[in-house]
């Protein structure tokens, strides 16, 4: 405890130390990234296997069972996701956190080499890729220009817009929206097909074949060497034009003479518009760990540059995700500033003292600098966690300075020189600060240990306040005895004798009374007790989530029009929307892309909002104005995304009986309705698609040798035209253009037509189609999507402002169809309810053993164990306050309150140690425990006051504090202040109560456990004497007996 007497005596260690945390810590502030929330990320492995032509159904068994099947044994899977489409499956394999990213996607790719041979042998390579973009999309942006048609801008922004922005640190991946691709289109003439007996895929084949420059090998001659090429490519569209095209029978004929080549863009499967206007857009990702604000401001500078060299092409910033990142970083940093004023001015208020107040005002950056160095280290960035934790800190850190400084001032007006005051103070109240700190770190620092995804968010919170409250006791018990020994001046004669005052005088009486009157002030604490107890039964009304959803001024609309819908169909309603939209007076602007995902019949929306000072409704408000504009829009499914781009609500039912899983989903759905607090409820059930089966003669198609994959093939190439991996190619100007052969749009959309196309048959003859096969309709479905082995349906819902994911899912939990499923459906948790639920669990854990090692840290600093129970009566004393602040604010219990109501455990124990340390102080030096106890009540109630005050004025700020982080800010805070108010007035009152009860109890147990030892107080204090150490006045009763 000589610590402090050390710093005075020899200020230049102390001076050079904290220099250089000061130093450090300001340069980590400076580096460390800003994002928006902790990252926080599971390891994903994408399996994207495809097969042109093939039906959901069709991909299900073949492919993605099997695929399931080979990565569900490895170890650390968490869930396996799979999306089927015509022609595509996609499984997604989440691991747990500590799977390494780069083993995972060698495993993955080693269980699907497996089965490789057991696939389909005509499905593409399969492609297996990690997922390293991090959130949804940072920024999306428009390009516009009156002089280049949408195939130039498209061209612009996968080439000079993707190179510049990829090398841009930070940058992972640019998606294009809208627009189209230049190609040279060779649109076949049925007629002319027909009349020369020849089919589309050998006209397509000799293309490929003839328009491609080849490599030759080596001629080495004359003493030299040189490369052989074959060059084949045409020269242009009047050279592609001209190309010979073998009939089979010795003739031959141009292709002009048999297509119309046209050198232009491809189909537009996507359509962007921006306030009406049609723009190509992009969109940017971030990769995993790098910071928000700094990929953002690299790719401004870029995006600045590009606008320069390119002035008749305008690039227009639609939104940008960091644009609420940094101002929750500059309103945290507000609220900070403002937050150590306040301590700071409560500082002065009661001490009266500029001189002090500095003192305590100079112990707040010395405290808070390290606290960066450790963040930088652990490889943490400034996000809504980490700020809010230190915004929240402040008070704390103050309150070891503020007792050092009230206890040195008590001694000052005891007629010392401010040098002798300083190290006599500090000493009598070092092991008081100690044990304060040694509680909070006792409660946080475990914490920083829990894992899971909420791990993530518990360990950089409390790393960060145990990192903070050290270096505050650093400060404490260096810097401030150091401080105020050289800069505070001696108090006068009227200072030292001033009387106590009014309320001092009428605690004292109280207490005084409690003391006298300990069963009815006992009967007392328990009626509140039980009051605080009450409030449990409450806490239904408390509604529950996850995360508070920020009003981050954007919107995302998804819309969804019946299967067979055109783009044209989906551009039209989307541009309706956008117009309503945009007659909204808190709408900026709308950005509409028709062709979501490659499927024209869906789109979507986003709508930003203006800043929040400028308009009058919240996010929340206006999307409620917006749906019921939605509900009269006919045949559209619409849905609102939150920050995770997903619904607000989504139970998800899992089985394997398709007929009984999509019964189920709709009377789930039915049955939601009744539900308050959700609006919009929607099954993602796929809707049943239109299509055109072509039957084989079976007879027939076996005598001419023709197989359901060359009748696959042919219409393909006739409809959609060759893909990528199977057209010519023209190269011009650094750039490759397809060559894609296609039918003409006029008899692609004839199925008269396509029945009259040849087919190859074994003997090199063409055989008319429907020879050999008939057109029938029919319907199937358009998309498949499975859980964890299982068929998938979701059904989905937002919520209504002022409602929270815990109390609606619960509901839902109560409806008949849950109570329980039908055999064979499922309902597991994923996404925000999985979070919630692994949140609580993790929250009662670290709860408990948070007061576990509070008690044993109290334990080990006071050799004692029960009087450390008496400090611990302050953690209910405040959950009541803290429920009931919560109850009051109307706020959740979320992310947020859990982990106010953590830091609350943590430091209402301070008044308590202030009392009980000199109280055991006090008796040391021969003072009667009903004297010593109200003597500690005088001596301590200010400094208990004060820091109380402190820590809510530091705390003010956060509940005051509006943006769109205020969501996540306030509830913590509210917390924080309504226990630890509640805690501080009955502490007062209740805590020396409880010291005495406990001390006669320890009194009564002492001659009894003496019995089981052979060891006397004698032989203990001999011990100790030898050992040069005193015996102390805080021991257990086996060694005071």
């Amino acid at each position: 405890m000589k610590l402090s007497s050390w710093a005075i005596r020899r200020p230049i260690p102390t001076i050079v130390l904290f220099l250089l945390l000061s130093v450090l810590g300001a340069v980590s502030f400076q580096r460390l990234p800003v994002n928006a929330n902790p990252n926080v990320g599971f390891p994903i492995i994408n399996i994207s296997i495809s097969r042109s032509g093939a039906a959901p159904e069709e991909l299900e068994n073949a492919v993605t069972r099997r695929v399931e099947s080979a990565v569900a044994g490895m170890a650390g899977v968490r869930h396996i996701t799979s999306e089927i489409t015509d022609g595509l499956s996609t499984t997604t394999v989440e691991f747990q956190l500590h799977i390494d990213t780069d083993r995972a996607v060698n495993d993955v790719r080693n269980a699907v080499g497996q089965i490789r041979a057991d696939l389909p042998a005509s499905i593409d390579e399969p492609l297996i890729e990690r997922v390293d973009v991090e959130g949804g999309a940072l920024a999306y942006y428009a390009v516009e220009s009156p002089d280049m048609d949408t195939a130039a801008l498209s061209w612009f922004v996968d080439d000079t817009v993707s190179r510049r922005l990829l090398a841009v640190p930070g940058v992972q991946q640019i998606t294009r929206s809208g627009g189209s691709q230049r190609e040279i289109t060779v649109a076949l003439r049925p007629e002319r097909l027909e009349a020369l007996g020849i089919s589309i895929t050998r006209v397509n084949a000799q293309l490929v074949q003839t328009s491609v420059d080849v490599p030759g090998g080596r001629l080495s001659a004359d003493g030299g060497e040189s490369s052989l090429r074959v060059p084949g490519s045409a020269a242009g569209v009047p050279a592609l034009a001209a190309t010979p095209i073998a009939l089979g029978d010795g003739r031959r004929v141009t292709l002009g003479d048999i297509a119309d080549i046209t050198d232009g863009h491809g189909e537009i499967r996507s359509r962007t518009r921006l306030n009406g206007r049609e723009v190509v857009g992009f969109s940017l990702y971030r990769s995993k760990g790098t910071s928000d604000t700094a990929v953002a401001d690299g790719v401004e500078q870029a995006i600045a540059t590009l606008q320069a060299e390119n002035p008749h092409i305008r690039i227009r910033q639609v939104h940008s995700s960091v644009d609420a990142t940094r101002e929750n970083y500059h309103t945290a940093i507000d609220t900070l500033l403002e937050g150590a004023v306040l301590t700071v001015l409560v500082v002065f208020l009661f001490l009266r003292d500029w001189r002090a107040t500095l003192v305590a005002a100079i112990a707040l950056p010395l405290s808070i600098l390290p606290a960066f160095l450790v963040m930088q280290l652990s490889g943490y960035t400034l996000n809504s966690v980490t700020l809010l934790g230190l915004t929240l800190v402040i008070g704390i850190l103050v309150d070891d300075a503020i007792v050092e400084i009230e206890n040195i001032d008590k001694h000052l007006m005891l007629g010392k020189r401010p040098y002798r005051a300083a190290i006599d103070a500090a000493d009598a109240i070092g092991f008081a600060v100690i044990a304060i700190t040694g509680t909070i770190v006792a409660v946080f620092l475990p914490v920083s240990f829990t894992g899971g995804m909420i791990g993530q968010y518990f360990s950089q919170f409390g790393t960060t306040v145990s990192a903070a409250v050290l270096a505050s006791l650093l400060t404490a018990r260096l810097a401030t005895p150091l401080l105020a020994a050289y800069l505070l001046a001696p108090a006068s004669g009227a200072q030292r004798h001033k009387p106590q005052s009014r309320p001092m005088r009428a605690y004292l009486a109280l207490l005084a009374w409690t003391l006298r009157h300990r069963k009815t002030t006992l009967g007392l604490a328990a009626l509140i007790l039980a009051a605080s107890f009450l409030l449990l039964p409450l806490l239904p009304l408390l509604p529950t989530g996850f995360m508070p959803r920020a009003d981050t001024g954007f919107s995302q609309l998804n819309i969804d029009l019946p299967p067979g819908s055109t783009l044209a169909d989906t551009d039209a309603t989307l541009r309706r929307l956008s117009d309503s939209a945009n007659r909204h007076p808190a709408v900026a602007r709308t950005y509409a892309t028709a062709g979501r995902g490659g499927d024209v019949a869906k789109g979507e929306l986003l709508i930003r909002l203006r800043p929040y000072k400028e308009r009058s409704v919240g996010l929340r408000t206006f999307e409620q104005q917006l749906r019921d504009t939605l509900a009269q829009e006919p045949d559209i499914r619409f849905a609102f995304q939150n920050d995770a781009a997903q619904r607000d609500i989504s139970i998800i039912l899992t089985g394997n009986d398709p007929a009984t899983l999509s019964a189920t989903a709709r009377t789930l759905k039915n049955q939601m309705q009744s539900i308050a607090g959700i609006t919009n409820i929607q099954t993602n059930e796929p809707l049943p698609k239109n299509e055109q089966r072509l039957r084989l003669n079976a007879q027939e198609a076996a005598r001419l040798g023709i197989t359901p994959q060359a009748v696959g093939d042919l219409l393909r190439l006739a409809t959609l035209g060759s893909s990528n991996s199977e057209s010519a190619r023209y190269n011009t100007h650094g750039r490759q253009i397809t060559i894609r052969t296609i039918l003409s749009a006029d008899a692609r959309n004839d199925a008269a037509q396509l029945q009259h196309l040849r087919v190859p048959a074994a003997d090199g003859t063409n055989v008319p189609l429907h020879t050999i096969a008939g057109l029938h309709p029919a319907s199937g479905s358009a998309t498949i999507s499975r859980f964890d082995h299982e068929r998938r349906i979701s059904v989905e819902a937002d919520l209504k402002n002022g409602y929270t994911i815990g109390t609606i899912i619960d509901a839902v939990n109560r409806l008949p169809v849950m109570q329980p499923l039908p055999p064979g459906i499922h309902n597991p948790e994923y996404g925000d309810s999985e979070y919630m639920n692994e949140m609580f669990e993790q929250f009662g854990l670290a709860m408990g053993f948070g007061v576990l090692m509070v008690y044993l840290v109290l334990v080990l600093l006071f050799r004692d164990i029960l009087q450390p129970v008496t400090i611990l009566t302050a953690l209910p004393l405040s959950l009541g306050g803290a429920l009931g602040a919560l109850l009051a604010y109307g706020a959740a219990l979320d992310l947020s309150s859990v982990i106010g109501i953590l830091m609350l455990m943590s430091i209402v124990t301070k008044n308590s140690i202030l009392l009980v340390d000199f109280v055991i102080e006090n008796r040391r030096h021969g003072m009667a425990r009903a004297t010593a106890i109200v003597q500690a009540g005088a001596e301590r109630a200010r400094p208990i006051i004060m820091t109380t005050i402190a820590m809510v004025a530091g705390m003010v700020p956060a509940v005051l504090a509006g943006g769109s982080g205020a969501a996540f800010r306030a509830p913590m805070a509210v917390a924080v202040i309504g226990g630890l108010l509640t805690s501080t007035a009955l502490s007062l009152i209740f805590v020396p109560v409880t010291y005495s009860v406990l001390d006669d109890l320890r009194r009564w147990l002492a001659p009894r456990l003496a019995r089981l030892t052979s060891v006397t107080a004698a032989e203990r204090a001999a011990a100790e004497a030898a050992e040069g150490q005193p015996p102390s006045g805080v021991n257990s009763g086996l060694r005071e007996a």
